[in-house]
């Protein structure tokens, strides 16, 4: 090491150390009473669009004059989406993004609904960017299929969503990603109650000044009249000619009522169908139209969590996609957990927590894993119905550091969760979010597919981060499982030498968690992935020693770089220290632009997004990712520095 080098070092080993007390003790102080963590989980606008839909549907215009039932919180919304407006009028999906077409329709018929002029000048340079961009033609399915249900879209040319994909063989419906399936069955419901007969809008209202009169209404076409997409756009067809024949009565009751027990099965033991957005939001509307009033308790229990994701505090006005304390909590009491700072008895109240949240009856994951023992934690409050192993895997991890009161139980849910995880491997080797072998690919040929998240593959970003757990939870390195996963991670290697990140941004992510993973399973840091791995990282490193990845790099199918954050950093170091590497210039630099860009109180700022929810169409931001990632990218730096201090320099 050079002697300017051995400087930095010793500078960073001295304030990493300090820098590292402010934020255990941040984080502690940030702690619920109860124990866990929870933070803010932020969004783009159409959130607060597809609000102003729901009202719409729930309070229909009377006499043609629609008037919300509180006119003061439609303001703040008015008020909340405007503010993310960009300067070409159009609306991005993540901060400094460029604007995009669905978002941008959504924001115009709310703000036109809640009484915007349309001679606003935001509202004209809204409504020339949606023309420019091609109009609402050119939005995704989505937007048209909630268009549609008011008459402001041709039905005949929006994707149906069939009630009757409940009743097809073959456990079809499960096929499809968990979100999936949570959204299509409430929206089938709901669909199939407007296809004849669209809810009323005010008196004169349409969005036609956004149709294009040089883009089709209709379907995209297939490339090929040989493609599966040809075949499915085929069978669109066949369900509208079902639908208004008369011979499919009989059976849409039936498929209706199937659809209806399922989110009804579904609604209990959760907060909100799925416990996200999308679901509860059509669930609501689903009830509404199966004739659930308003002061029924499946009405009151769905609109009362739908209404929690609120936050309206008199300075913030938003609505959170779905809740995060699980996750929160076990990345927190991981990170804390390794500084070494808290001891067993601080953090305990966090595992008793955690405990509390073990999955232990049956849920969709159980449809091809019908044998294993219920286990694994979800990500929200409450979500019975769909543990998921990123977060199972995380919580494992941050066990090993709280430890629980009740010994028993605790290594009971440990068993568990290890046993459960094991299941759900994929035959490829990997581990997706919810499912097992989620890959049915003529899936994503669907019309309504268009969301970018119709299946849930196996990715490198959660395998990695299962391997991680595995191993420090037991799980012999030489075992089968642990082996293929590692296959896995060797073949999804990237040419450039990075991993792709599914639910983080993006090969960043993907590569300090596939580092991180084959150094648990005890792959050599010498070989060409672990080394070609590092060196990618040290390629993207900023300017300022940080780093940052733009959600564009899904758009682009490429790394896009962007400003540094504190969590991208984070990640790198955490890669770079996972392969090996604790002395180059890359690593030091990056503990400094930690310790550089942390605040007096011990917390990081963050404005980006670095969470990923559908690549290429929703993102997130965890305001925790800020704190419980630079924790343990400090305490991860300062074990291995302080390990090997004797032979440096």
């Amino acid at each position: 090491m050079s002697s300017g080098l051995q400087v930095i070092e010793e500078a960073m080993l001295a304030s990493g150390a300090e820098s590292m007390r402010k934020a255990v003790d941040y984080l502690l102080a940030a702690r619920k009473p109860e124990g866990y963590w929870w933070g803010d989980l932020t969004a783009d606008s159409t959130l607060e669009s597809d609000w102003l839909l729901l009202l719409l549907w729930l309070h229909p215009p009377q006499g043609g004059v629609w008037t919300p039932p509180d006119e003061a919180k439609v303001a703040r919304a008015v008020r909340a989406i405007l503010a993310k407006q960009n300067d070409d009028g159009g609306f991005h999906i993540f901060a400094d993004g460029p604007s995009d077409l669905s978002a941008s329709v959504k924001a115009y018929f709310a703000l036109k609904l809640a009484g915007l002029a349309l001679d606003d000048s935001r509202m004209i340079r809204l409504r020339e960017l949606i023309l420019e961009m091609g109009g609402i033609q050119s939005a995704n399915s989505y937007v048209k299929i909630n268009m549609a249900l008011f008459g402001l879209y041709p039905r005949e040319h929006v994707p149906s969503v069939p009630p009757e994909v409940t009743l097809l063989p073959g456990h079809v419906l499960y096929e499809m990603s968990s979100w999936t399936r949570a959204i299509v069955v409430p929206l089938s419901i709901v669909q199939s109650a407007t296809t004849d007969a669209p809810r009323p809008v005010p008196a004169g209202f349409t969005l036609q000044e956004l149709f294009r009169t040089d883009v089709p209404v209709s379907f995209h076409q297939a490339e090929s009249f040989f493609s599966w997409k040809s075949v499915a756009l085929l069978g669109d067809k066949a369900v509208k000619w079902w639908e208004r024949s008369g011979v499919s009565a009989g059976i849409r009751a039936k498929a209706i009522g199937r659809a209806k027990e399922w989110m009804l099965e579904r609604l209990c033991h959760s907060e909100g169908l799925a416990a996200i957005y999308p679901s509860m939001q059509y669930a609501i509307m689903a009830l509404d139209v199966l004739g659930y009033g308003v002061d029924s308790p499946e009405r009151r229990e769905a609109q009362k969590q739908f209404d929690a994701l609120l936050v309206d505090d008199g300075e913030r006005f938003f609505f959170q996609p779905c809740f995060s304390p699980v996750w929160d909590t076990a990345i927190a009491a991981h990170a804390v957990g390794e500084t070494g700072l808290a001891p067993a008895s601080t953090l305990r109240p966090a595992g008793d927590w955690l405990l509390t949240k073990e999955v232990r009856r049956k849920g969709d994951w159980a449809i091809k894993r019908p044998n294993t023992e219920p286990s694994g934690w979800y990500f929200e409050f409450a979500n019975e119905f769909y543990p998921d192993i990123d977060d199972t895997a995380m919580v494992l991890m941050a066990l090993r550091h709280t430890r629980a009161s009740d010994e028993t139980a605790y290594d009971g849910a440990m068993r568990r969760g290890v046993n459960w995880l094991l299941a759900m491997q994929s035959k490829d080797g990997g581990w997706a979010a919810f499912d097992v072998d989620n890959d049915w690919d003529v899936l994503r040929d669907v019309p309504f597919a268009d969301h970018n998240a119709m299946l849930d593959p196996t990715c490198p970003d959660i395998t990695g981060r299962v391997l991680e757990a595995l191993c420090i939870c037991g799980v012999d390195r030489a075992s089968a499982p642990v082996r293929r996963g590692v296959e896995f991670l060797r073949k999804s290697q990237e040419a450039d030498g990075s991993w792709y990140g599914r639910w983080g941004v993006n090969y960043i992510y993907g590569t300090f968690l596939a580092l991180r993973g084959l150094r648990a399973a005890g792959y050599d840091d010498h070989e060409a992935e672990v080394l070609r791995g590092g060196e990618w990282l040290r390629s993207v490193q900023n300017a300022d020693g940080g780093w940052g990845e733009s959600c564009e790099s899904y758009a682009k199918n490429t790394f896009v770089e962007a400003g540094s954050t504190a969590s991208q950093t984070a990640w790198a170091v955490l890669g770079l220290l996972a392969g090996g590497d604790t002395t180059s210039e890359s690593v030091l630099r990056g503990v400094e632009y930690l310790v550089k860009h942390q605040r007096e109180d011990g917390g990081w700022d963050e404005r980006l997004a670095t969470g990923t929810g559908f690549p290429r169409v929703f993102y997130l931001t965890y305001h925790l990712y800020r704190q419980s990632f630079p924790t343990l990218a400090l305490a991860e730096f300062m074990k291995l520095k302080n390990g090997s201090k004797e032979g440096l320099g």
